[in-house]
This record gives structure tokens, C-alpha cells and sequence, in this order.
């Protein structure tokens, strides 16, 4: 009986591990919403879902490994003006942004793939210079707090 109660814990324990699994943050395209060096849970890509607007996903990028938000959905138009973005011509509101780049405007279509950017807007290398990326290489969704 003891065994099994052993056993029963220990499978218990690990269930979460089947679900999420830890990342650590590496540069600061994220910030001030992720900082370098933390260690944050992510969902794996089974469990994630698609991508949806806001959220932020770990992906396979042009550069490497990335972690970024998804802002624009495939055959969504995202435009920066003086540092504003601008959704099929909306402003989009962003809370989580402390730093805006009003170098770097443009114009950017997701044609079917996603726009993913970093919320630390002058230091992040991100789809304002990949371009759309597909879906496929777009990872689990990173869980904050």
C-alpha cells in the first residue's frame, strides 16, 4: 500500500511536466515584460493552441530561437507610425511597451504567415525585419506570472 502511495505522488509530480516546461529568457526583446536571465514556464506546442493576438510564443526564427508577441495574424496588415503600431489601421494598445521605436516605421502584410514582435521595440530583431514567419515554426505559448 505505501508503494503504491509513493508511486501515485511521484506520477502526480510529474503531470505538470507533461504540459509545461521552463525557458529561460536570453536578451532583452522583451523587456520591461520579460527581463534576460528569468526563468519563465511555457506550454509545449501540443497543448498551445494556435497563435492568438497578444500572446507571447517561443519560435524557431530566421536567427535562432526567439521569444516575441504575436501582433499580427496571417492576412492581417501591422504598420508602425512614430512608434505606434496600427492593426489593419487601428491603434493597437500596448500597456506593456516602455520603449517605442519611432526609427523604424513601416508597413508590414503577414500574408499567411504571423507577425511577431518584441516589446522592447529598439532592440528587438523581429518580423519589422524577417517578414511574416510560418506558423510551424512558431512554439509553445509562454505563461507570465
Amino acid at each position: 500500500m505505501r508503494l503504491a502511495s509513493y508511486i501515485s505522488a511521484g506520477l502526480l509530480a510529474l503531470v505538470p511536466m507533461a504540459f509545461l516546461h521552463p525557458v529561460k529568457v536570453q536578451g532583452n526583446s522583451m523587456e520591461p515584460t520579460l527581463t534576460d536571465g528569468k526563468l519563465v514556464l511555457a506550454l509545449w506546442p501540443w497543448c498551445s493552441g494556435k497563435p492568438s493576438l497578444g500572446e507571447i510564443r517561443i519560435l524557431n526564427g530566421p536567427e535562432g530561437k526567439a521569444i516575441k508577441r504575436v501582433m499580427a495574424l496571417p492576412g492581417q496588415v501591422l504598420e508602425q507610425r512614430n512608434g505606434y503600431l496600427l492593426l489593419s489601421g487601428v491603434i493597437v494598445e500596448e500597456p506593456y511597451i516602455s520603449f517605442r521605436d519611432v526609427k523604424n516605421d513601416g508597413l508590414w502584410s503577414s500574408h499567411n504567415g504571423y507577425l511577431l514582435l518584441g516589446d522592447n521595440r529598439p532592440q528587438s530583431r523581429d518580423s519589422r525585419i524577417w517578414g511574416a514567419v510560418d506558423g510551424k515554426v512558431i512554439g509553445g505559448r509562454v505563461l507570465i506570472r
